[in-house]
């Protein structure tokens, strides 16, 4: 059972009612049934990567981010190279930054952590596929004993606010910070300018989940080994951003210097001529913006 913190006088105040546990055990209903999502093409997709070529590498450092850009047909691949890394990813419409990867519609269409087949969806009023993973060698993980998966969008990202909130530090190696950096300097702007533009990630690699008892978000350390990767497909164009997380494994801290870290790389992959002939990126959303007031 949960149990909610609360003050000692409001502890005192509450009492369960009689049908508590009836109202428990009601059955939960899926918020967004999915069966009527796009199902995206993978077997197009598996084809168009069977002749693809490699056009670009980035290196990312550790406690350090990158950017790369991925056109709308493309592949890329972010894989650990020397130990075991976890990665914040930030993704936008690379001619548009005001179109963004939007974590919390992915997580309720897909769940709190994204494998194969499943999307990067993109913010209001686009609301359309950014990626697809066309390929995962941590897959098998599947959730653990204790409710933990891989590559969750559950997590914001490790920032300097909350870093001085509850440790009262002044740390600039946490992933939002990085991600600053990082998008400030492929755009030649003032860090200033691009923060607005940094936002919640997946959190590539990253072992996490709820604990049952009080619900909170917990890290365990990450399954992932050199050679590990996650592979995506650009249904726009991408430019996107990789952090090096400063936790490392994310085995017990991530805004410190004291984990273990490493570089993590990013490929990019061009498809054979003609072989997405029949494919096209996909339409912003069809709403109609009207809001009920035209």
């Amino acid at each position: 059972m949960r149990f909610c913190r609360m003050s000692h006088s409001e502890t005192l105040s509450v009492v369960e009612p009689v049908d508590g546990q009836d109202r428990r055990a009601v059955a939960p209903v899926i918020c967004y049934p999915n069966e009527t999502l796009p199902v995206p093409p993978m077997a197009l997709y598996r084809a168009a990567r069977a002749g693809a070529q490699k056009v670009d590498e980035v290196i990312v450092p550790p406690r350090d981010a990158g950017c790369f850009t991925a056109p709308a047909g493309h592949f890329f691949r972010i894989t650990s190279i020397e130990g075991s890394q976890v990665g914040d990813l930030n993704l936008w419409n690379a001619k548009d930054l005001s179109e963004r990867f939007y974590s919390g519609k992915t997580r309720a269409l897909h769940g709190t952590h994204i494998t194969t087949g499943e999307r990067m969806w993109s913010s209001f009023p686009y609301l359309r596929p950014m990626a697809t993973i066309v390929h995962d060698t941590l897959g098998w993980y599947g959730i653990d004993a204790f409710g933990g998966s891989v590559h969750d969008v559950i997590g914001t990202r490790c920032d300097p606010y909350t870093g001085n909130l509850l440790s009262d530090v002044q740390y600039h190696h946490c992933c939002h910070s990085n991600l600053i950096r990082a998008l400030a300097a492929y755009l030649r702007v003032d860090p200033a300018e691009v923060e607005q533009h940094v936002h919640d990630v997946l959190n590539v690699f990253m072992c996490t989940g709820f604990t049952r008892d009080t619900g909170q978000y917990f890290m365990k350390a990450s399954p992932v080994r050199p050679g590990d990767y996650l592979e995506f497909f650009a249904e726009i164009d991408i430019l996107g951003a990789l952090s090096a997380c400063p936790g490392g494994d994310c085995s017990s801290e991530h805004t410190s210097d004291t984990a273990a870290c490493y570089p993590l790389k990013v490929e990019v992959f061009a498809p054979s001529p003609n072989s997405l002939s029949d494919w096209s990126s996909p339409a912003r959303n069809g709403y109609d913006r009207s809001h009920g007031l035209g």
